[in-house]
């Protein structure tokens, strides 16, 4: 059991709330989720200046990253450093980090423990910008760390958020392996992530590489998945797992449950559904 919350926004006028709103949502479903958890924001100018190459890392630290690339800047949010500079030029300078997210526009930060108090650590309530997602979650397939948190990011600008599990991700890992695609952990989300992102480098769009993930994994999940543009949401083909969307002419929003959806502005105005089974929906900028 894991919560998922999730944001876009339709309405410039509240970008400046983008990190209160998600973080009064993330708040809303610490019980699905106690272990860890993570978010991904996209818009806000502090952690990812327009224009900038932005490099979520775990195992390292501005200090440390400082030292290594003077003049670079780097930013300290809990178990992540968030660092503006190219990937490239990362891998060379600190080989041991981990990347968990890169792109113009867009930071990844994630941890361990009680997700409240991960979002004060990374100072959630003051980010803006136009788009996020966050997952509390409760370790099942794998060790609780900061690399097994979600969301994973595992191509430029995107994001998947999971709950459930996959049951046959061990077979679909040796096939990407196969392919050269390498992984950070063994969580089953983090497959489902890689397999995403290797549909949309091979051509596909971001509903075709969801109606394909339906098509190849078992077992039960509830999926957001986030881009540079898009925002999609996808169940599998029984949907035991919880989901709720709501849209207003102001924003579209995901959560695990309906208080999550509560604290936004204009909830009573609301489209509030359900998602159909293995039904991909998806909102552009």
């Amino acid at each position: 059991m894991c919560g998922i919350v999730g944001l876009h926004l339709r309405d410039p006028s509240l970008e400046p709330r983008l990190g209160e709103l998600l973080s009064a949502m993330l708040g809303q479903v610490v019980e699905r989720g106690p272990d860890s958890a993570g978010v991904a924001v996209y818009g806000d100018p502090r952690l990812s200046p327009p224009g900038q190459a932005v490099v979520s890392l775990l195992g390292t630290s501005k200090t440390e990253v400082e030292a290594a690339l003077p003049g670079v800047v780097a930013i300290d949010a809990d178990a992540t450093t968030v660092v503006h500079a190219g990937a490239d030029q990362l891998a060379a300078a600190l080989p041991e980090a981990t990347v968990i997210g890169s792109g113009e526009g867009f930071a990844v930060l994630k941890g361990t423990g009680n997700p409240v108090e991960l979002a004060d650590a990374f100072g959630l309530a003051g980010v803006s910008g136009w788009q996020g997602v966050g997952h509390t979650r409760m370790a099942t397939e794998s060790a609780v760390t900061p690399e097994g948190a979600h969301p994973f990011s595992v191509g430029p600008g995107q994001c998947l958020v999971h709950n459930g599990s996959f049951a046959n991700h061990a077979t679909i890992r040796r096939e990407l392996r196969a392919r050269s695609v390498a992984f950070d952990s063994e969580n089953d989300s983090e497959v489902g992530a890689r397999f995403v992102a290797h549909q949309l480098e091979q051509g596909a769009d971001l509903e075709k590489a969801l109606r394909l993930l339906c098509e190849r994994f078992d077992g039960f999940y509830t999926l957001l998945v986030s881009t540079g543009d898009s925002f999609a949401v996808v169940r599998d083909a029984i949907a035991c797992k919880p989901a709720l969307v709501a849209e207003t002419d102001a924003w579209v929003a995901m959560a695990s449950e309906y208080r999550a959806l509560d604290v936004l502005p204009g909830i009573e105005n609301a489209r509030i559904f359900e998602p159909e089974p293995e039904e991909v929906y998806v909102w552009r900028r």
